[in-house]
């Protein structure tokens, strides 16, 4: 890429007095003249095909397994699949968005990169800060489920110890050790443990549809739409944000169980994301990270709506009421006792790449973070492997011990309201990126904009919105710390910051004496 005009970079970096530089832009072509310097280049090995095994292996994990089953039981019925593909829907408008950035920016850090180029050095700290939160919760989170469905392989004995009364799960703890290993290796190498894992799981899903559809009933999908049912999701904190701003009830079934599952549902796609947290890795990012990203999104619904009908298909949706109900509880009632182990096979493949991609895209979001200064420079610094392996041992051990100590309930929703956050904001970028610098060359561009970012950010804020009062409360805390943490060090030490308004870059020696 050619060099950008003094009049461009001044452009897109003056601060604004009356913010006091927060809302300083950091320019495109600086992001990408940062991924050059020595000491935190990251190597250049991933494909198209990488990046679509990466979007498969976090996307498709135990969900299809277990929420499938309890969504078509208590909230849709047979609507299920539909509901998929509404999300689908809401999910790909996003994606577009993603895709467009990641083309744009090929540079490591996802949302948090976007940001900082369209909307300045605050708002990206702060989605930044946002996406921290959001992989280290997943991942731990994702660990867990992983160490219960090693308990069942192991004949439903827990991968557990207790020291007292502390409870240690050492089958989490032991699988993001295992994965910090090949991270350290090389993104590389976790790529192809990636694709043997995917491999595996999707193996498994085709016995599952094969051997369902010797069992499909089509009046087990009559009625589609079953008749809407009154339920109650909670009150106080516990009730969703619409309910409490509105005061309206909740119910099940028909078309409003159809559209609340499609909010449930939508969460199965989380992920697709982490995939442009990889652009700086990948060859050819402006054709090849698109082609990932919308790659993987398409066989993931392929898969989804797959499994969903021929689940429905198999047995009344009535028999799949209750919140124990898997897809092994179809072929439970009809006799078909050996599911269950392939499944659970099935779903410790699936939720082994989700936890490793996971991992991955939160080493890189703070390895962007770091290289600008807003945490300390030497987290950036790549190793032998062309791997930020300091970064990579510290969030590992991170995450390790939230995985084997902490038991964590209803903040898995936290990961949820993060992940949306980000998406909305990507999708506003997009906008502001088309208007304040056109010129810029795109691999990718998004379709009727400013249409397809708008719907995006609604379909985004209505999931939002069903979203409990207590995950929005906590979500805020969380923001207010991370704006102390901003305001204590981040100000202080940012790169930007410290660069002349022309973009010219600051002196190595410069930026690494300003690590805290």
């Amino acid at each position: 890429m050619a060099e950008p005009t003094p009049t461009q970079d001044t452009a897109e970096s003056v601060p604004n007095p009356r913010w006091g530089g927060l809302l300083r832009t950091k320019s495109v072509e600086q992001s990408i003249r940062d991924t050059d310097e020595p000491d935190s280049k990251l190597r250049k090995d991933l494909t198209a095909w990488d990046l679509t095994v990466f979007g498969v292996a976090v996307v498709v994990g135990a969900g299809i397994f277990t929420l499938t089953a309890r969504t078509a039981g208590t909230v849709a019925g047979p609507s299920v699949s539909l509901a998929f593909v509404f999300a689908a829907i809401a999910c790909g408008l996003t994606a577009l968005c993603y895709a467009e950035f990641a083309s744009t920016v090929p540079v490591a850090g996802s949302a948090y990169t976007f940001s900082y180029a369209t909307f300045g050095e605050l708002v990206a700290w702060i989605i930044g800060w946002d996406l921290i939160l959001e992989f280290a919760l997943a991942a731990s989170v994702v660990a867990k489920g992983w160490s219960q469905y090693l308990g069942e392989v192991m004949g439903s004995r827990s991968p557990t110890v207790h020291f007292g009364s502390v409870e240690f799960d050492w089958g989490a703890a032991l699988l993001i050790v295992i994965l910090m290993v090949l991270l350290v290796i090389g993104t590389k190498v976790s790529s192809r443990v990636s694709a043997i894992a995917v491999a595996i799981k999707l193996s498994v899903i085709a016995v599952v549809i094969v051997v369902g559809l010797a069992y499909f009933k089509p009046s087990n999908l009559k009625p589609y739409i079953p008749p809407s049912q009154p339920s109650s999701t909670g009150e106080g904190l516990h009730q969703t944000l619409f309910q409490w701003l509105t005061g309206a009830g909740d119910s099940t079934f028909g078309w409003y169980g159809l559209l609340a599952a499609a909010s449930l549902v939508f969460f199965a796609f989380i992920g697709f994301d982490v995939v442009a947290t990889t652009a700086e890795e990948t060859k050819n990012p402006q054709r090849n990270v698109p082609r990932g990203i919308l790659g993987s999104l398409l066989i993931c619904t392929i898969l989804y709506v797959a499994v969903t009908l021929v689940l429905t298909g198999m047995v009344p949706y009535t028999d799949l009421a209750g919140n124990d109900a898997t897809l092994a509880t179809a072929f439970k009632l009809h006799g078909v006792t050996w599911a269950k182990n392939v499944i659970s096979v099935g779903a410790l493949a699936g939720l082994t790449t989700v936890v490793m991609v996971l991992y991955l895209g939160q080493t890189r979001v703070l390895f962007a973070m770091s290289r600008d200064g807003l945490l300390p420079r030497r987290l950036a610094r790549t190793g032998r492997f062309g791997t930020p392996a300091t970064l990579t041992i510290g969030v590992g051990t991170v995450c390790a011990v939230l995985a084997g100590f902490v038991q964590f309930g209803t903040l898995e929703e936290m990961v949820n309201i993060g992940t949306l956050f980000a998406f909305v904001l990507v999708s506003v970028g997009v906008i502001i990126l088309r208007r304040t610098r056109p010129e810029l060359p795109r691999g990718f561009r998004v379709p009727l904009v400013p249409l397809i970012p708008i719907l995006a950010v609604l379909a985004c804020l209505w999931l939002m919105l069903n979203l409990s009062v207590e995950t929005w409360l906590r979500f805020v805390i969380w923001m207010a710390i991370g704006l102390v943490v901003y305001f204590t060090y981040g100000v202080r030490h940012s790169v930007l910051r410290s660069r002349p308004v022309s973009g010219t870059p600051a002196p190595a020696s410069e930026g690494h004496a300003s690590e805290g």
